[in-house]
């Protein structure tokens, strides 16, 4: 499972021109399930980015946590984030994991994101053609990948 993890002031993502999860600062978090995942994964992630010290702290110094910011957090499937382009001009898919796969590990993702996480939680729809608006901060942009975790 990849994760971008990006630093925001705000992020909002709509569909059909409603908007469907916000947050003020936070993270968001694009993530990308592909075929080998499970919950270890998911929880794995989770842990390490409530936990990832990347805000700053009064000496300017990246030394706080989302927790401890009182920030939210915005997830967002994204299945392009497993994109092969080794080969020719045209990206292969082949390594994201399938809509049933996918959309029941991104549903246990919220859930546990919730259980874990006390901050205000926002979500795009699973499939859905979303747009996305956000103020980075910094800009400050994680790639974290749960099978590279050494």
């Amino acid at each position: 499972m990849r994760w971008v993890i990006q630093r925001v002031k705000a992020a909002k993502v709509s569909v059909n021109n409603q908007i469907v999860g916000e947050i003020e600062e936070g993270l968001m978090v694009l993530c990308g399930i592909e075929e080998r995942d499970t919950q270890e994964d998911v929880d794995w992630l989770i842990q390490k980015t409530i936990q990832m010290r990347i805000f700053s702290d009064e000496a300017g110094k990246m030394n706080r946590s989302v927790i401890e910011v009182e920030g939210g957090m915005l997830l967002i499937s994204q299945f392009t984030l497993h994109a092969q382009t080794a080969k020719g001009n045209r990206p292969s898919f082949i390594r994201a994991a399938g809509a049933e796969k996918a959309k029941s590990l991104y549903d246990y993702t919220l859930l546990q994101m919730g259980t874990r996480f006390n901050g205000k939680i926002g979500a795009g729809v699973f499939g859905a053609d979303m747009i996305i608006s956000c103020e980075l901060d910094g800009p400050v942009t994680i790639l974290v990948d749960s099978k590279n975790r050494e």
